[in-house]
């Protein structure tokens, strides 16, 4: 069998990172996190070999995913933008692979992946 794609799971709400975590398990893919704070995500997604990541980019009080979206880029590193507030300005600008528009399903989370990853 092939090794598992690494996917990196930023998201501050608890129940959603645990949701997500076990929809990618059930798809194949090894979690790496969940991160809920920028601090432990910055270091994962600097430390990690990472195939994928999966941002939410409102991290709660005020914080926002960016600086972990910019260090994905420059490591090449491809990554989805979980949100429930859908495409702005700020989202374009990221780079992103892709939106995973929130509340998403297992098949969603599927079909954005296999966008990504080919």
């Amino acid at each position: 069998m092939s090794e598992r794609k690494r996917v990196l799971v930023v998201d501050d709400e608890m129940l959603v990172a645990m949701m997500l975590e076990d929809m990618l398990d059930d798809l194949g893919y090894q979690v790496v996190g969940p991160a809920a704070s920028l601090k432990q995500a910055m270091d994962l997604a600097q430390s990690e070999a990472l195939d994928c990541a999966i941002l939410d980019l409102n991290l709660g009080q005020g914080v926002v995913s960016t600086p972990v979206a910019e260090l994905l880029r420059e490591r090449g590193v491809p990554f989805l933008l979980a949100t429930g507030y859908g495409a702005s300005a700020e989202t374009d600008r990221l780079g992103h692979a892709g939106l995973l528009g929130k509340p998403f399903s297992t098949s969603d989370v599927e079909n954005a992946l296999k966008a990504t990853l080919g």
